[in-house]
């Protein structure tokens, strides 16, 4: 059976930065980057808040330029994904899609979280262009413009507010008659000139054109149909972290998160280490899921100098 020193399980901004520490620490990783390689940066198009990049960048060529440097420092980063794992024993038994055995002396989950979405053809044909799950990265495409924020949790009540600092107009689609935000963060929503709240509200349809978004067809609980005019539309009803395949050893939150131990990687069994999204339930960027990647690979090398 194979054996490696430091496997990391995803293939996004936390798993590839994982994988240039730990080749430069000689651990020779390696990484599988499962269905979805690039991780979830890949479906925004231009991303203008990642250092070092005056004029934005292409998600895509950021995730290509990372996987680049991994290979290139010795990283042996590999198509496919873990389908059955054991974190009861170590080294840690590994099963994977093509059916191969592999065992890890240490594991960097970096499996991310993905968004939950509503569920509509429309809302998939125009996901990234006008569409998308994260106000704070794309947020700045619509400055002065008008757009709209589903959801009525904390989540969507911050992307809401976030947005209003840079929007002409924002609609608060809420499918009930309240929100379910904390009080604080209610009344700086209600409090806000340009958000316009839509109560007891669902979205049928989202609407554009070869272009992109240009608006949202909604319908009132009493059967009312009407369209808005928008040139983005927000999703925030959520994200699911994806942590199943560990959940059975690695202790998680009440929603799936990952917990790590203080400002370590490190998870409650020893020599397992999770970074990105998948353990972070608050900021959700690709330059604290690299910075995560950083601190898992220097963690996992520490552990193996013990």
């Amino acid at each position: 059976m194979e054996t490696t020193q430091c496997l990391i399980i995803g293939g996004g901004p936390a798993g590839y930065t994982a994988a240039i520490y730990a080749s430069r620490a000689a651990l020779q990783p390696v990484l599988y980057e499962g269905n979805a390689p690039g991780g979830q940066l890949t479906m925004t198009t231009l991303v203008e808040n990642y250092p070092g990049f005056a004029g934005g960048v292409d998600a895509n060529e950021l995730m290509a330029a990372m996987r680049e440097q991994a290979v290139r420092l010795g990283a042996d980063i590999r198509r496919g994904a873990i389908t059955e794992i054991d974190l009861s024993q170590r080294p840690f038994p590994v099963k994977l899609s093509d059916g191969k055995e592999l065992s890890a002396e240490t594991i960097i989950i970096a499996t991310g979280a993905v968004a939950r979405w509503l569920g509509l053809p429309s809302e998939q044909k125009f996901r990234g262009l006008g569409v998308s799950a994260c106000a704070t990265c794309d947020g700045f495409f619509y400055r002065r413009k008008d757009v709209a924020v589903v959801g009525g949790g904390d989540t969507a009540c911050g992307e809401a507010l976030y947005l209003a600092g840079l929007c002409r107009k924002v609609y608060l689609i809420v499918r009930r008659d309240v929100l379910r935000a904390s009080v604080a963060v209610q009344e700086r929503v209600k409090a806000a000139e340009n958000i316009e709240i839509l109560w007891n509200c669902n979205t049928r349809e989202i609407l554009g054109d070869a272009s992109g978004v240009t608006g949202a067809r909604i319908e009132r609980k009493d059967g009312e149909v009407f369209d808005i005019p928008v040139d983005g539309f927000f999703v925030a009803i959520g994200h699911h972290p994806v942590s199943e395949l560990f959940s059975k050893w690695v202790k998680t939150d009440a929603e799936g998160y990952i917990v790590t131990d203080g400002r370590s990687s490190a998870t409650n069994v020893p020599g397992v280490f999770a970074a990105g999204d998948v353990q972070d339930p608050d900021y959700r960027q690709a330059i604290t899921a690299a910075a995560s990647g950083c601190r898992a690979a220097l963690d996992a090398e520490r552990f193996l100098k013990k």
